[in-house]
């Protein structure tokens, strides 16, 4: 008996029979030299045969990653901890891998839209506006929340202020999220300029954080004396940081807007592009029809999606040309 030592396996040579005249030289000169083989240890990993997996599918191993982009609402660590376990139960109904892609401001997720270096995207709904209406970004789909399809711009504030409006905070410090953020942006820039007045002339200063968590957190600490954040990402700081509620109040809500929508772009790998949009769609669709994917629409405080018409962000398109902002 010889011990294989690299694999841990055992073989046998059975000698109990007359073998021809030339291996009968053979077989102790090949004893000798699996016996010090195995003398000494493996440097590298052992393989065990009693601990097998089973290896990806085909279709797994062949299928390129789907390559998913989603707007800075959130800091990049709460968009992983919202988001990733939606993607994994994306990457599961699709039976393909998903990789998440991030970038800072909405505009660079548009441009990844764009030029195809995305397959999907989250964006908000100022950003769908600005690509749909520069580059054909189109439509997917879009998340209920609390059975609707739509979401508000909240003012707030310290919870110590004594600030009851938009007028109240004239020469103070102000966080704006994202140039182009409708709720963060374009909506608080609305309010000044009914006061007759621009963000530049009304403000003390102003700054952006690029995500409306951040924002948020800029007025608790009093980094900030007010900021407009999405009503969404406000209610689910409050829900992930009760303690919140006793540091910032809400001033003000807007009327209602079309939420942040899942999206494909023009440039999406053209000879594939209405197999995927479709698949895309599908897979969306129903990932509320299964446990796995129920939690992980929760985990993102979402209940389903549904199909929206490029209508339902009209609103949003009228209040950019009335705010003056350029969305680029």
């Amino acid at each position: 008996m010889y011990r294989l030592c690299p694999m841990r396996l055992t073989c046998r040579v059975a000698v109990g029979f007359a073998l021809p005249f030339r291996w009968r030289t053979a077989v102790p000169v090949a004893a000798a030299v699996l016996s010090a083989a195995c003398a000494t240890q493996p440097d590298g990993p052992l393989v065990r045969l009693d601990r097998l997996e089973p290896l990806p599918t085909r279709a797994a191993m062949s299928a390129a990653p789907l390559r998913v982009a989603i707007a800075a609402v959130f800091s990049p660590k709460g968009t992983v901890e919202s988001y990733q376990p939606l993607l994994d139960a994306l990457g599961q109904r699709l039976n393909r891998p998903v990789s998440l892609v991030q970038r800072r401001t909405y505009a660079e997720v548009n441009d990844l839209v764009r030029s195809g270096d995305v397959d999907m995207a989250l964006v908000c709904t100022s950003a769908y506006v600005q690509g749909h209406d520069a580059f054909g970004m189109d439509l997917l789909a879009a998340p209920v929340v609390r059975g609707r399809t739509v979401y508000h711009s909240v003012l707030i504030v310290q919870a110590s202020s004594t600030a009851r409006s938009m007028a109240e905070l004239e020469g103070h410090v102000f966080a704006f999220t994202d140039p182009m953020s409708n709720s963060g942006r374009a909506y608080p820039t609305h309010l000044v300029r009914q006061l007759g007045k621009t963000p530049e002339s009304f403000f003390g200063r102003t700054f952006f954080t690029y995500s409306h968590d951040d924002a948020i957190r800029a007025v608790a600490a009093g980094t900030a004396d007010g900021a407009a954040v999405d009503s969404l990402v406000f209610e689910n700081a409050l829900a992930r940081d009760p303690a919140l509620g006793n540091r910032v109040r809400v001033i003000h809500r807007s009327p209602p807007f079309g939420i942040p929508p899942a999206v494909v772009g023009p440039g999406v790998r053209p000879q594939l592009r209405e197999a995927l949009r479709e698949a895309l769609r599908e897979a969306l669709l129903g990932l509320d029809r299964t446990d796995e994917g129920r939690a992980a629409l929760a985990a993102a405080g979402i209940d389903r999606f549904t199909m929206v018409d490029d209508s339902a962000y009209d609103s949003v398109r009228d209040l950019v040309a009335v705010a003056g902002l350029q969305t680029r």
